[in-house]
């Protein structure tokens, strides 16, 4: 059992001499001459992905490794200014009811055959809209090539321009070849297993339980590039493991947090290594709180609002996180650029006020129990088994009785996204900075489809919510969309069918010589064709 007091006693030390938060860090920007050749080494926190590209999402493993060599048509900057990938424009109608799509001229797939507009044409109509991007695009009527570097898109209402080219650029918006897919089943086709992309990684070998080899791509359209010979993305299975293969020459570059937060500091201090927060402004984490409205319980908006109450989220920031997380303020995250507000329900760590609210929900002691819950912390990360049990006794210290899991990633996914087997689940999530779909879906009706991942597990459907989401998706002036934007966080704060405890600060650790990294928006789910070894 981990408390809070065990906590303080036995690590708050620990993130102290750690040093955080962490180290300026300049290697993002172009300081040089790129240089050719060598092998880039590279992970990230967690797990080998179930396959290289899993089409409906899969999570951020088989994300990470896919987008090296699929690519989509658009990507976004650090400065959330939308750059061409495969496409070099996408421009609205007049009335935002339908967009045309310039292609790239001279692009192949890594088999040889070009790529075209019937390429995009196929992905929109039998790809994005169905499975990987179906809330997004549910308003897409059609798609046609207008010639071979033309497509153009159509829908049955008005699509904001800034909506549309996120969903382009964000992680549904990959872009698989139609003659390896049409006609073949999506989810278990052979090529998600060793996927054939236009990217400047070409797949050369997957090693089970080891590592997959990428070799440069000599025909990629962005001329020169990728700068290194080959990229190998390995994995380890526990972050002390990353830190040794680190320190011994094995591994040049890990995404969001590869290492525990102390060894960031020791490595640093060698100068052999620097790490940043750059790179996730539109990837953004969460540890998320999600209580299921279909339980007797837990369906109860005032026992919600009181149990918040009881949770330290900045002891979960600093003792859970080594300070590597801030307490969240809603279920948005603080770093969102263009729709984060502050203005909405707060519920400060306050034990006394939290039994209080419990006795006025109708819970009082009996005894030393008001009532039992079921809590099924996700066992992905490490953080969760402690957040867990960190969890089980807070609530146990109003008088909340809790029955702890913490399964596996399969279990997890099952109990939480498939079952609906728990009373108040701890997860994950990593968004962009749009917040349709990804993040409305956790509380509208049509995000509620039992089986699917990370997506409405709690059962909240509010016909003024769904009102309010379709307002957001279709609404074309900005000014008014921030304002729906501050309208859907406060009412999920006052709601609480699911919210943020913290907000992760994602870091990428590499050493010093791995150059012109962390450029973009989400660089994990980058291409990598601009990031060099100054060896």
């Amino acid at each position: 059992m981990i408390s809070r007091r065990h906590f303080l006693t036995t690590t708050a030390g620990v993130a102290v001499a750690a040093g955080l938060p962490l180290s300026a860090f300049a290697q993002g920007a172009a300081t040089a001459t790129p240089k050719r050749g060598g092998t880039l080494t590279a992970t990230w926190g967690g797990f080998e992905p179930q396959a290289l590209f899993v089409p409906p999402g899969g999570g951020s493993s088989p994300y990470f490794t896919s987008t090296k060599v699929l690519e989509r048509l658009l990507r976004l900057d650090t400065s959330l200014n939308f750059q061409p990938v495969l496409a070099t424009e996408v421009t609205p109608a007049a009335d935002f009811k339908s967009y045309t799509i310039k292609l790239r001229p001279n692009v192949t797939w890594h088999d040889g055959k070009p790529f075209t507009a019937d390429d995009v044409v196929y992905n929109a109509l039998s790809y994005w809209k169905p499975v990987s991007a179906g809330l997004a695009l549910k308003a897409l009527t059609g798609a046609e090539a207008v010639d071979p570097l033309t497509v153009k898109l159509t829908f049955n209402t008005t699509v904001p321009e800034f909506f549309l080219k996120s969903v382009l650029a964000g992680k549904a918006g990959l872009v698989i070849p139609k003659h390896l897919y049409d006609g073949k089943e999506l989810l278990t086709n052979p090529a998600n297993n060793l996927p054939v992309g236009t990217g400047p990684w070409k797949v050369k070998e997957w090693v089970r339980g080891s590592h997959v080899e990428m070799e440069r791509f000599d025909k990629y359209w962005d001329a020169g590039k990728p700068y290194a010979d080959r990229l190998v993305i390995r994995w380890w299975r526990d972050p002390a493991s990353r830190s040794a293969a680190f320190e011994a020459g094995q591994l040049d570059i890990g995404c969001f947090n590869p290492i525990p937060a102390p060894d960031i500091k020791r490595l640093e201090a060698t100068k052999k290594f620097v790490s940043t927060t750059k790179g996730y402004e539109n990837s953004a984490w969460i540890a998320s709180i999600e209580f299921n409205g279909r339980r007797d319980i837990t369906k109860n908006v005032a026992v919600r609002q009181a149990l918040m109450h009881a949770i330290d989220r900045e002891f979960i920031a600093d003792t859970i996180y080594f300070g590597l997380a801030k307490p969240a303020t809603g279920f948005i995250p603080s770093s969102n650029a263009l729709f984060y507000t502050k203005d909405v329900e707060q519920y400060p760590f306050d034990v006394e006020l939290a039994a209080k609210k419990l006795d006025a929900a109708g819970y009082p002691l009996k005894g030393k129990t008001r009532f039992k819950i079921s809590l099924v912390a996700a066992g992905w990360f490490e953080e969760n088994v402690k957040l867990g049990q960190y969890l089980k006794q807070a609530l146990e210290d109003v008088g909340v009785e809790v029955d702890l899991a913490i399964p596996d990633r399969a279990t997890s996914l099952k109990r939480i996204y498939g079952d609906y087997d728990y009373d108040i689940a701890i997860s994950n999530n990593s968004g962009p900075v749009e917040l349709v779909p990804y993040w409305t879906q956790f509380v509208t009706t049509d995000g509620i489809v039992k089986g699917a991942a990370f997506r409405n597990a709690n059962g909240f459907s509010d016909p003024k919510m769904d009102t309010l989401v379709e307002n957001l998706a279709t609404n074309t002036d900005p000014a008014k969309r921030k304002a729906l934007a501050v309208e859907f966080q406060q009412t999920v704060a006052k709601q609480l069918p699911i919210t943020a405890l913290v907000d992760i600060n994602s870091v990428t650790v590499a050493r010093s010589d791995v150059r012109d990294h962390s450029q973009d928006a989400d660089f994990m789910g980058e291409s990598w064709s601009r990031v060099w070894l100054d060896r």
